[in-house]
């Protein structure tokens, strides 16, 4: 019979008392990473990661902020004095080298047309005055 009583207290011992509560609480399950990014600093050229989905990203080294745009939100144009590709937003109707700072101007002859047309959604037709 001792031995029957001895096993029952070992069972009592599996776990906490009742009501009793940890001070601290679990660790919460471990959460997926979140999807990186990375681009280059506009002002220093070190090579930066991001959360994917930011719109500004300050670089660790120079401390510059600089724009994220998404592929189809960018234009490239080949530096006039150093031939460097430079990329700008859509719509800039300039942009300055970080090489050799001068200005290149974005002419027609290197604007892409509208996202819209590219996926092949059609432009509204513009608005007429009569």
């Amino acid at each position: 019979m001792q031995s029957k009583e001895v096993k029952k207290e070992e069972d009592d011992d599996e776990g906490p008392p009742p009501g009793w509560q940890s001070i601290h609480p679990p660790p919460p399950p471990p959460s997926r990473p979140s999807e990186m990014a990375q681009m280059v600093c506009g002002s220093c050229h070190q090579l930066l990661s991001y959360p994917r989905g930011a719109k500004h990203v300050k670089c660790s080294c120079c401390q510059t902020v600089n724009l994220v745009l998404e592929a189809h939100q960018v234009g490239q144009v080949k530096c006039r004095n150093c031939v460097v590709l430079l990329m700008y937003p859509y719509g800039a109707s300039q942009v300055r080298c970080s090489s050799c700072q001068s200005i290149t101007e974005i002419g027609a002859h290197n604007r892409r047309p509208p996202w819209s047309v590219q996926q092949g959604q059609p432009t509204p037709p513009p608005n007429t005055v009569c």
